[in-house]
């Protein structure tokens, strides 16, 4: 008799420790729900998409570039001139180039990388008798080091390759062809990117701050035009990165780090 009254003591006490800490659970729980009261804990993911776009279209007159009814250049942006900005782009948007009130041409954003992102976009010549435009567009990889989009704007007959070599007063002279349509990794170094004729007669020459992490284009462009003004072969190269970031730095035996197989096409069809 005195092991079954034990038995039903140690039993009321198990059965009053679980209502107390179901009661405990419920408190914290109901607690819970209100310090959470109208929140979520899901966010969208917001991605970093910088915009580069180039002017490599022949012309006197500079352009303007437009987000739909929002002008994203601060002032026209003449021949062989870069920009950058950083837009809330979404699929759908047209990209919209004009010299004063008329329009230029139209870029249509199609998609989105799905990542952080440095996105190039040119506009260029079309032909050599029209005036109409063309765009290339690309999406850069995330890397550790420097990229470079090589693409040529040239619309004519002339022939010529960019080559980028070590500064002339450098103690090594490297010097690599750059191939247009492609992308290369390089290693961080102050170089020169000449332009030569078939035979070997410089063009242009334009310098390249190779920095990690940043993303470069090289563009030969210009246009020998049936009808207007002509205008030489260039080379535009951008952005002008800082030569303090580079100096002091080992110069590596080669200049390239790897080579892209092609250059990827930012999947936005103009």
């Amino acid at each position: 008799m005195v092991r079954f009254l034990i038995a039903i003591c140690l039993l009321a006490r198990i059965v009053a420790s679980v209502h107390v800490a179901a009661a405990n659970g419920q408190a914290a729980l109901k607690q819970l729900r209100q310090r959470h009261e109208g929140r979520t804990f899901i966010s969208t993911l917001e991605f970093k998409h910088k915009l580069r776009v180039c002017n490599a279209y022949p012309y006197t007159h500079p352009m303007d570039v437009y987000l739909g009814k929002d002008k994203l250049t601060s002032e026209p942006m003449p021949y062989k001139k870069c920009g950058e900005f950083s837009p809330s782009l979404k699929a759908g948007d047209k990209i919209d180039f004009k010299v004063g009130d008329s329009s230029a041409g139209s870029f249509s954003v199609s998609e989105l990388p799905n990542n952080d992102a440095v996105m190039l976009l040119v506009i260029y010549r079309h032909d050599t008798l029209s005036t109409a435009v063309s765009f290339e567009s690309h999406v850069f990889s995330n890397l550790v080091n420097s990229q470079i989009a090589v693409l040529d704007a040239y619309r004519g007959a002339a022939k010529a390759t960019p080559r980028i070599q070590d500064v002339s007063d450098a103690k090594t002279q490297r010097n690599e062809e750059l191939r247009y349509d492609s992308v290369v990794a390089v290693n961080p170094g102050l170089y020169e990117v000449v332009l030569l004729s078939g035979e070997g007669e410089k063009k242009a020459t334009s310098e390249l701050v190779a920095v990690n992490r940043e993303s470069y284009v090289v563009v030969r462009c210009g246009v020998e035009a049936e009808q207007g003004q002509s205008y030489p072969q260039e080379l535009m190269v951008f952005p002008h990165s800082d030569r303090a970031a580079i100096e002091g730095a080992a110069a590596p035996k080669s200049i390239f780090f790897a080579l892209a197989i092609a250059l990827a096409s930012w999947p936005l069809p103009s």
